[in-house]
């Protein structure tokens, strides 16, 4: 499925073919909620790095997360790459090099009608703020760190994958 996105401001405008678009798995981590801003968590989409195409890429800004692992003294820089609009500030995706075929559009910056999930996935629900109502579905799944389904077997599992 092609997605487009863009920015607030409409200074970044992007596409890129999706074969998992449906935004299921919500995550709660501190990362997540403070760069993304809504509902206390954020929806990551998987997508074809390949096939991104970007108009205004020299507005674009990106941040990586300074993570520390319990018992670790000092904080380290994460690998992955969170992309902004450095006008506006909205997400756009996430990109890691361990990964380099893929990159993560936030569906908060898709444009194009999302198909609705059937179910969804909560995730690093040991982060979530008590101030964030858990609004989970008799199907939904919940886990305190990160769940063994990828963004790809979740979408396979239902039969929601393009080609299944």
């Amino acid at each position: 499925m092609r997605l487009d996105g863009s920015c607030h401001c409409g200074a970044v405008k992007f596409r890129v073919e999706s074969p998992h678009p449906y935004p299921y798995q919500r995550c709660y981590c501190s990362i997540c909620r403070k760069t993304q801003g809504g509902g206390g968590y954020a929806i990551n989409l998987g997508a074809d790095n390949a096939s991104l195409r970007v108009t205004g890429r020299q507005h674009i800004a990106v941040y990586h997360a300074r993570l520390k692992e319990p018992g670790d003294a000092r904080a380290h820089r994460s690998p992955a790459e969170r992309h902004f609009c450095s006008r506006c500030g909205s997400g756009l995706w996430l990109y890691d090099d361990r990964w380099p075929e893929l990159i993560h559009p936030f569906a908060s910056a898709i444009d194009t009608a999302l198909p609705l999930a059937p179910e969804s996935t909560h995730i690093m629900l040991e982060f979530k703020p008590p101030w964030v109502a858990l609004e989970a579905g008799p199907r939904d799944r919940r886990h305190d760190g990160y769940p063994e389904e990828s963004i790809a077997e979740w979408h396979e599992r239902l039969g929601l994958a393009e080609g299944t």
